[in-house]
């Protein structure tokens, strides 16, 4: 056992014990054209002979994320370059915690079974999990878990509006300003955005820019080396109005029924309805305090955030 493994059962109130000395992470793997990816735990194992999702336990000062896909990999040969971050949720028993972390594959891969701790690896349409013996906590989780397979979210930014928001000297350069807005909202995208119902989510993130800040277009492309992991932050130029551009790319996020999907990319509604996945839900939340927008994306079925409210999902201390 390496020095900050935490490879090591830890007891909690009442004697109740749980793998994973900082906690541990699973990932649940979805491909739209195979399903989710589940693992047929060993007999040894705890509640051997079930299934469920590739992971184990954290080791000192790594992440959840980095946890679980490191998990995946060893247990499972999920490769990280070949899936992108969706959500996590995250269940707290106050001395123990255990992530859960959905992704979606990128790059087909095939999974191998890299460790005695699997029986069987097999790709699973979501209408056929509930027929699989579950592990009991993976069964629990399970109808949470599938409601946001289902999900596909969005942020929309009203970058003209957000900048403007605070009197910080941006009417000099809208440009840089709004440069700024961006190089922040990636960083910030590397974490996720907590939206306030507990689920962190790594959403598809549009930012419409206008008049002088147009510029920006030209010259952002965001950081080179950001792992493929992480979805991109896009610029959209409202060509004459900003309201009506975030109005336009509202209305066509939720008529494509998969906000969540890269903008080139064809959707595969035969070999989604076959992973029991169906084309989901579009979740497209909007950012902006200009009052007439907000009446106007919310009839088109949006949701709304302030942007006080934004820049602290950014940087909550300095926000």
């Amino acid at each position: 056992m390496t020095r900050d493994s935490g490879d090591a059962w830890v007891e909690g109130p009442g004697g109740i014990r749980r793998w994973g000395v900082y906690g541990a992470a699973g990932v649940l793997v979805f491909d739209p054209a195979r399903g989710v990816l589940l693992q047929h735990r060993a007999e040894w194992s705890h509640f051997g002979g079930t299934w469920a999702l590739p992971g184990g336990a954290r080791h000192q000062g790594e992440s959840a994320v980095d946890g679980g896909l490191r998990e995946a990999a060893e247990e499972a040969a999920v490769p990280r370059d070949g899936v992108r971050l969706r959500s996590a949720i995250v269940v707290d028993l106050g001395f123990w915690t255990y992530t859960t972390v959905i992704v979606d594959v990128v790059r087909p891969f095939e999974a191998v079974v890299a460790d005695p701790e699997s029986i069987e690896l097999r790709w699973v349409a979501v209408d056929d999990v509930e027929g699989l013996p579950l592990h009991p906590s993976f069964e629990e989780a399970w109808p949470t878990l599938r409601a946001l397979l289902g999900e596909h979210t969005t942020l929309v930014v009203d970058a003209a509006n957000v900048v403007g928001s605070r009197p910080n000297g941006w009417w000099k350069d809208r440009a840089g300003a709004t440069s700024a807005l961006l190089t922040r909202i990636e960083d910030a995208a590397a974490g996720g955005f907590d939206l306030g119902d507990g689920v962190i989510r790594w959403p598809r993130v549009v930012v419409v820019v206008e008049g002088q800040a147009s510029s920006v277009a030209e010259t952002w492309a965001g950081d080179e080396a950001r792992e493929a992991l992480l979805p991109a932050v896009e610029v959209r130029v409202a060509e004459r109005d900003g309201d009506q551009a975030v109005v336009d790319v509202v209305g066509e996020l939720l008529a494509s029924g998969d906000a969540d999907a890269d903008a080139d990319a064809d959707a595969d509604a035969d070999a989604g309805a076959a992973a029991g996945a169906g084309a989901g839900t579009s979740v497209v939340t909007v950012v902006t305090a200009d009052r007439e927008l907000v009446e106007r994306v919310e009839m088109l079925g949006a949701t709304t955030l302030g942007p006080g409210s934004f820049l602290q999902l950014l940087d909550p201390a300095g926000a």
